[in-house]
């Protein structure tokens, strides 16, 4: 429940102070966040009621979050530069003009990386930047600036994601235990 109360909150904060403006993002981890509350929220009710459907159904989608978050932490962690990189640059290709405008504004850069664009390309871009340094013609490109800060980030994303990752093995492991307890109000006479 408190990861995905956290990842609601996190892209609330993101959004109420402007550092992220692209909706789809925004939206997307909501959703996330709103999907591990409402599977904690079933392991919940399982777990009270001794109620063995809900209890094995948050037992699976929790092994399937472990795995699919465990090997994401692992793959943050073991990113070098040059997978960032590339990374990056398809990443860029991917973003709209707005967030592209928003993220040069924001983080005071032009461009992505003018070692992948031609100089006259470079220049153009550096024409419709919006941030303040490209009057004074000492702009660095925003995938420098990016990369500068994408090890140390990656690093501990990897280890939060990891550390939630073994929490939820250890959520899986208490369903199975859990659920194979008998009901202490029910009728030990009756059939289970």
């Amino acid at each position: 429940m408190l990861v995905g109360l956290l990842l609601i909150g996190v892209a609330a904060w993101g959004k109420g102070f402007g550092l992220v403006s692209s909706i789809h993002i925004i939206g997307g981890v909501i959703a996330v966040g709103v999907f591990l509350l409402l599977i904690a929220i079933v392991g919940l009710i399982g777990a009270m009621h001794h109620h063995q459907v809900m209890l094995f159904f948050y037992m699976v989608i929790l092994f399937i979050v472990f795995l699919f978050q465990f090997g994401v932490s692992c793959s943050c962690l073991a990113m070098n530069s040059e997978q960032q990189e590339a990374l990056l640059n398809s990443a860029w290709g991917m973003l709209d003009n707005k967030t592209k405008t928003d993220l040069e504004s924001q983080l005071n850069c032009c461009g992505l990386l003018n070692v992948t664009a031609s100089q006259a390309q470079f220049r153009e871009d550096l024409q419709n930047c919006p941030a303040l340094c490209r009057h004074s013609g000492a702009c660095f490109t925003c995938g420098v600036m990016m990369l500068n800060h994408a090890t140390e980030a990656l690093k501990i994303l990897g280890g939060v994601g990891l550390f939630f990752s073994f929490t939820e093995i250890l959520g899986v492991w208490l369903a199975v235990r859990y659920r194979n307890q008998k009901d202490p109000r029910a009728n030990p006479s009756a059939f289970l």
